[in-house]
């Protein structure tokens, strides 16, 4: 997916000097979308639980300061946003499930993607409406294609992911009744063999469907790369807040509106 030359432009300069925090940046899609936001002109600051490095920035490009912190941490939210007072908040961050049958999981391992997916998007919401963020912000939380197919393989990794997703029109609604100009929103990518948590659940899928790990994500269509998610958010963020949709399915072909 590449964004227009025209949104492009309109993207850096809109972005130009607006402080964007990535939460989950380290890797895959995060990571993906921290380097694209940087490219158009942001400063990024990338959040995650585990040290990771970031090309330097070059030119007209913002730069990228990373923050090692756990995002599930209830005080690292508040913290975060009184340091840097970002017009943008993305959150990516969450657990990668083990993937086995649903008699096979204890409790812990099925509830594993509530007490981190969750229990994430729950502190940074709340966070920011009670801040609040400064008019015009905007808010994506990146949750999963599993929230809308199901995941017979991941525990409660579906239903987190679907819970993500009323917490953030709750978000939304709470926005709207307390007068602040916040916009936000969901993004569901599909699996991708691009991330650790895609390749592993394409692995578990292949072998219960008796397919070749080829065979199987042959039969999903183009593949979603961070690059493609990272160019998508950008054109997200790019419209206008009447524009917004409450939720988007993210796929290798780019954003299509939830109804």
């Amino acid at each position: 997916m590449r964004v227009s030359a025209r949104v492009w432009e309109d993207v850096m300069s809109d972005l130009s000097g607006r402080t964007t925090i990535v939460v989950g940046a380290s890797r895959g899609l995060g990571r993906g979308i921290a380097g694209a936001f940087a490219q158009a002109g942001a400063p990024v600051v990338a959040v995650s639980r585990t040290a990771a490095e970031f090309p330097a920035a070059v030119g007209g490009e913002g730069g990228i300061v990373a923050e090692l912190a756990d995002a599930g941490d209830a005080s690292v939210a508040g913290r975060l946003l009184d340091l840097h007072e970002p017009d943008n908040v993305i959150v990516v961050a969450g657990a990668n499930p083990l993937m086995r049958p649903l008699q096979q999981h204890t409790w812990e391992s099925f509830s594993a993607n509530w007490e981190s997916d969750v229990r994430i998007t729950f502190h940074w919401l709340r966070e920011i409406l009670l801040k609040p963020l400064r008019p015009g912000a905007r808010v994506i939380v990146v949750s999963s294609g599993a929230a809308l197919a199901g995941s017979p393989l991941s525990g409660g990794y579906a239903g987190a992911k679907a819970t993500q997703r009323f917490i953030t029109g709750y978000a939304q609604d709470e926005a709207q009744r307390a007068g602040l100009d916040i916009t936000f929103t969901t993004v569901l990518p599909r699996m991708t063999p691009a991330t650790e948590l895609g390749r592993s659940a394409a692995r578990a899928y292949a072998v219960r469907n008796g397919q070749s790990q080829e065979e199987y994500l042959q039969q999903m269509g183009p593949v979603l790369t961070p690059e493609i998610a990272g160019a998508a958010l950008l054109e997200l963020v790019g419209e206008k807040a009447t524009e917004v949709a409450p939720g988007y399915l993210l796929t290798g072909a780019g954003l299509k509106k939830l109804g």
